[in-house]
C-alpha cells in the first residue's frame, strides 16, 4: 500500500484478496489466537467472547497502527490474517450500521440496534502517519458475530512475526516499496462494492 495516492476516495475498501477471499486483520491475546490458529476456528479457546463486540480491519496498516505492530498491549500481542469469502463479507457489510460521520441512513436508535458497525477512520501508513482519506473498520456482535466466528471464518494465519519485522523496518528507514518486496506489507487493492453496499456504508459521506 503506497503512502501517498492521488485522487483516493474519502471513503474506499482497499484489501488483500483473490478471486475467493479478502483477508481482514484482527489482534487477540496468546490465551485466543494461539488456539484459534491451530484449530483454525475464532471461538477455539473459552477465553474468546461474543458478549462484546469484535472489530475487524482490512487495512494492514491501520492494524499495525491500532496495535502497535503486535506491541502495544498484551491483548493485542498476535496478530490474526483471517480469510471470508466475498459473498460472506458482502452479507456481514448489508447489516451495518455506520457510526462516523453524519450520515442520516438511519436514526440513532436503529444504529444501537444493529449487529455490524462501521467506522471510518483516518488511514495510515506503515509508520502510522496519517492519510488524507478513510479506511473502514467492521465490528460485530449478536447473531451476525456468531456466523462470523463459526461459519464465515475460511482460515487464520498468523502474521505477527510479520508484524514485527515490519516495525524494525520502520525502525531502520526502510522504504516501503523495499518493505513490500520484502513481504512486509500486502499488496492491497480497491475492493469495489456494489451500489447497495455503497448506501449501506454511506460512502458517498465526506
Amino acid at each position: 500500500m503506497s503512502s501517498t495516492k492521488p485522487n483516493v476516495p474519502y471513503r474506499q475498501i482497499r484489501a488483500s484478496y483473490d478471486d475467493h477471499t479478502i483477508t481482514v486483520y484482527q489482534a487477540y491475546s496468546a490465551a485466543i489466537a494461539l488456539p484459534a490458529v491451530a484449530d483454525q476456528k475464532l471461538n477455539a479457546d473459552p477465553a474468546f467472547k461474543l458478549t462484546r463486540m469484535t472489530w475487524m480491519k482490512p487495512s494492514w496498516a491501520w492494524m499495525m497502527y491500532r496495535s502497535g505492530y503486535s506491541f502495544k498491549d498484551l491483548n493485542q500481542s498476535y496478530i490474526l490474517a483471517i480469510k471470508i469469502t466475498h459473498a460472506n463479507f458482502r452479507r456481514l457489510l448489508l447489516h451495518a450500521a455506520v457510526t462516523t460521520g453524519h450520515g442520516k441512513s438511519m436514526s440513532e436508535e436503529e444504529k444501537k440496534r444493529k449487529e455490524v458497525r462501521v467506522q471510518w477512520d483516518p488511514e495510515r501508513n506503515v509508520k502510522g502517519e496519517v492519510l488524507p482519506y478513510r479506511s473502514i473498520q467492521i465490528g460485530v456482535s449478536g447473531e451476525v458475530g456468531r456466523k462470523w466466528v463459526e461459519e464465515w471464518v475460511e482460515g487464520i494465519e498468523d502474521v505477527t512475526g510479520m508484524a514485527r519485522a515490519l516495525k524494525r523496518a520502520v525502525d531502520e528507514g526502510i522504504g516501503e516499496e523495499e518493505m513490500v518486496e520484502r513481504g512486509l506489507v500486502p499488496r492491497e487493492r480497491v475492493y469495489e462494492v456494489d451500489e447497495e453496499v455503497k448506501r449501506v456504508l454511506e460512502m458517498g459521506e465526506g
